[in-house]
């Protein structure tokens, strides 16, 4: 019966759907609620409760519970046509709509196209200045024997273990203030996520969007169409977005999804301009955004946020709930057979055309009755003491299951992960409120779904859908928590490696003596003036180029005397960092609890070093001294002793796996939701979190699994490995592209790579230039055994042909040359040998955080050597 009368009232609306004219000036709804309805005042403090029926309550410390609910009627300012027609043996109510002038409301939006450069740097990610030819050869030095094992602790039941729960080392200067203000966010004993979905909320104008996916919200703080100070909510069709110009390989140069709307805004009469936005409970998958009248007030709405909630919860807590649109409703029904015992049902059919549900459940037993006041207006007539839920609708599948859904709803979220052997699998597990016999529905996003080990597979729905904005199509599924499993690349080590032929660092002895002279002289370079600069992004660099040198002497050419000289250098400039004594000093600053560059205190340049300082791209600057510090313990395990502890604080700075670590955020880059890095940290962006190089991502994880695995932290090493699993399952949905990708749009995909993937867009450049080997080159550097992980031959091959085939790679300048022909090695190993090897071989094709010596240990690893 129910579906009967779902489908009988679009042929009722068009019988009664009156033409009267749209009233003009009705901007402001501010001046139509004070007339029409009687605001509800605070009454008193109750605490969480729990209903008869099972229904958990939330309400913040001193939130507003009002015990007696005040009703008034509400008085349309416009002629709405209100309709009651029996349909089978239930009554449907439906309030109709003027129909709007045209123009007068916004389904469009905003399209900012330009590249926002905010908080971050235009400069090239490769050190560019010459390197001087070593005039003399470092004498090799007797190998230092080594009589000490480290002793490997087994892996937990859940990987995701504390790495230290000490304070940072004491010698990293400390202060507790920050340039950057902790705007609005309540007092919290964890440190705060910096690199997280719902920065936006407590950074620069709070009024930036946050994405959920496949939702995104923003407080509208009275702009806009509605000039409301509530929550817009908005959800983009794919059909909505907008495509620049194609290029030179026939895609498009970007896509992005219009921002601006506001579909609905799910607000309150008590709030004006005197609002303010608060937040707390931030966690690395979740935030309570709070809505409070007057600052220092209770809230008058709190929004419990949750990547991938299938609804947008909002906790009235005797607030008169009012719905805003700039869109305009074009009808508002009552269903007269609502899902659940208690929960009031009402469905918005907006001028675009587009359905919303709304459900309401209070514990008390309290119906919220909705008046339409306006074309952009939707109030209630009292104060409400609950949850209102919304969802977006797009077919009678949809509907279903949100009616089986409603009533509960996500709170936070938690990861724990395991491995076998091989296999590694990860939970995220929904912390749940509401109605306690109702299971979440949440959306997945295309990474998930290929990964769900066989209980979770079976809870994914069938065909309930909705777009995302740059990461495919989301589909839902009915489950408080999911596993995913993965297969770990457990046999990579520091060795050139593929997924067929696993590790190899054997050589001809032709391929040694090529690699045993250049190694001699690479090693021989002034190794202090490389990695003693301004910028730890550089000195990583330039420190790990270092260490795969010393590696490659002793592992791939077996000298282990030139090999000891040179780790003997590499650890006193490696010290130097560790003794804190570089040109920027790392500070610890409890103000945001984290590991930072001094540059920016001393400088006043927030762009300074890429931003580190305001937790910009720590998993890259970090990785490279981490993964650095993995191949000197490899080969001098007495070196960890002395040195785990500063390390460790790196790690535990962008990849911290447990809240039980009071110093660092949880997994403050890596998001566990997505299945990759955020490198932008504390700006304000209009399209949300960014991240530009994909593989400098993958280096994190792999630096990481390394480290784990040099000290015998068998936890880490495991999460380095599922990272890296995980990580690159993502990154070939949503960064690389092959030719049978479906995930990104079809005419997007030729690009073979995202260029700056956003939460909102995708443009295919980069922050430094557009050229070829820039745009594609941030997504290869560094190359090392990871890369042939997520790099696959077929990708790489489609993208050498598009771009880089029949000489073109050579127009390439400078370093980028050398990123491609070592990039060439996973598909043509024996071409890239011959490229490193050529005697005419001229340094400036190099990065500075590169080496020939590398480059041509792994295209000889993958066998390309004679």
């Amino acid at each position: 019966m129910k579906q009967t009368i779902r489908f009988l009232v679009p042929h009722i609306l068009a019988a009664i759907v009156s033409g009267a004219p749209f009233p003009q000036g009705q901007g402001d709804y501010t001046s139509l609620i004070a007339k029409n309805i009687h605001t509800v005042q605070p009454k008193s403090l109750l605490p969480d409760e729990t209903s008869s029926d099972g229904f958990l309550f939330l309400s913040s410390p001193g939130a507003i519970l009002s015990s007696s609910i005040k009703t008034t009627t509400v008085i349309p300012s416009v002629s709405v046509l209100t309709t009651s027609s029996i349909s089978g043996t239930v009554q449907v109510t439906v309030q109709v709509l003027p129909s709007p002038t045209t123009g007068s409301f916004d389904t469009t939006g905003t399209v900012i196209s330009s590249l926002e450069t905010s908080g971050h740097a235009t400069s090239a990610p490769i050190i560019t200045s010459s390197i001087p030819s070593p005039t003399t050869q470092i004498a090799p030095v007797a190998p230092t024997p080594v009589n000490f094992k480290i002793n490997t602790v087994a892996a937990d039941a859940n990987i995701f273990q504390p790495i230290d729960t000490s304070p940072p080392p004491s010698n990293l200067g400390s202060r507790s203030d920050h340039p950057v203000p902790r705007l609005g966010i309540k007092a919290q004993s964890a440190p705060l996520d910096t690199n997280k979905f719902y920065a936006n909320f407590f950074l620069g104008s709070q009024t930036s969007p946050t994405w959920t996916h496949p939702y995104s919200l923003a407080w509208s703080k009275g702009g806009g169409a509605t000039k409301s100070w509530g929550m817009t909510l908005v959800h983009i069709d794919a059909n909505q977005r907008v495509f620049g110009p194609n290029n030179t390989v026939n895609s498009a140069s970007y896509f992005l999804n219009p921002t601006g709307l506001q579909s609905l805004v799910l607000s309150a009469a008590e709030l004006g301009s005197s609002t303010t936005l608060t937040t707390d409970s931030l966690t690395d998958l979740s935030v309570n955004v709070n809505l409070s009248p007057t600052p220092g007030a209770a809230p008058a709405i709190k929004f419990p946020l949750v990547q991938g909630m299938g609804f947008v919860t909002a906790v009235f807590a005797g607030a008169t709930p009012i719905l805003q649109s700039g869109i305009f409703f074009r009808t508002l029904t009552l269903d007269p057979t609502p899902p659940k015992r208690g929960i009031t049902k009402y469905s918005m059919l907006l001028e675009d055309g587009k359905t919303w549900l709304l459900y309401a459940y209070s514990p008390s037993g309290q119906n919220l009755t909705l008046t339409a006041v306006s074309n952009g207006l939707v109030q209630a007539t009292s104060g409400f003491n609950g949850i209102i839920q919304i969802a977006k609708s797009a077919s009678a599948a949809h509907e279903a299951m949100f009616d089986e859904a409603c009533g509960a709803y996500p709170i936070s979220a938690s990861i724990s992960g395991h491995v076998s052997n091989v296999v590694g699998s990860y939970t995220i597990a929904f912390d749940k409120a509401g109605l306690n016999d109702t299971t979440l529905a949440m959306f997945a996003l295309p990474h998930h779904l290929e990964s769900f080990d066989d209980a979770t597979l079976c809870c994914v729905t069938n065909g309930v859908q909705l777009a995302t904005t740059t990461k495919g199509t989301a589909t839902a599924i009915v489950a408080d928590s999911w596993t995913m499993e993965e297969d770990l690349p457990v046999s990579m080590n520091f060795a050139p490696w593929s997924p067929t032929k696993g590790s190899s660092n054997s050589l001809s002895a032709a391929a040694k003596s090529t690699i045993a002279n250049i190694a001699a002289s690479e090693i021989s370079q002034n190794m202090t003036d490389q990695t003693n600069l301004n910028s730890m992004y550089y000195s990583g660099k330039a420190l790990a180029k270092f260490a795969q040198i010393v590696y490659t002497l002793h592992d791939f050419v077996g000298d282990e005397a030139l090999a000891q000289a040179g780790l003997n250098k590499l650890k006193l400039n490696f010290a130097r960092f560790i003794d804190n004594q570089q040109q920027y000093p790392l500070i610890y600053e409890s103000a945001w609890g984290g590991i930072v560059s001094s540059a920016s205190y001393t400088t006043g340049d927030s762009g300074v070093d890429f931003g580190n300082t305001y937790y910009n791209d720590h998993h890259f600057h970090y990785s490279y001294f981490v993964y650095a510090a993995a191949i000197i313990g490899y080969l001098d395990p007495t070196w960890v002793t002395s040195n785990k502890a500063y390390i460790n604080t790196m790690v535990r700075d962008y990849a911290n796996p447990s809240p039980k670590d009071n110093f660092f955020p949880v997994s403050r880059n890596f998001d566990w939701y997505h299945g990759h890095s955020w490198a932008h940290g504390l700006y304000e962006t209009a399209d949300g979190k960014d991240e530009e190089s994909s593989s400098e991502d993958t280096l994190s994880a792999y630096a990481i699994k390394m480290w784990g695995r040099t000290i015998g932290d068998s936890n880490m090493e495991a999460r380095g490995n599922l990272q890296l699993a995980v990580t690159a399952r993502s990154l070939q949905n949503y960064f690389l592209y092959e030719s049978t990708n479906t995930v990104q749009p079809s005419n997007y995909i030729g690009n073979k790579v995202s260029g700056i993937l956003f939460e909102n867009k995708l443009d295919h450049v980069t922050y430094f230039g557009a050229a070829p080997e820039l745009v594609q080159g941030i997504h290869m550097l560094p190359l090392l055994p990871h890369s042939t992980l997520v790099r696959t031959e077929e990708f790489v091959t489609e993208e050498w042909n598009t771009y880089f085939s029949n000489g073109r790679a050579d127009s390439a300048v400078g370093g980028w040359k050398g990123v491609l022909y070592a990039n060439l090695a996973i598909i043509d190993p024996r071409a890239s040998w011959n490229f490193f090897a050529q005697a005419g071989f001229d340094a400036s094709w190099l990065d500075g955080g590169a080496s020939r010596t590398w480059y041509l240990a792994m295209a000889a690893g993958l066998g390309g050597s004679p």
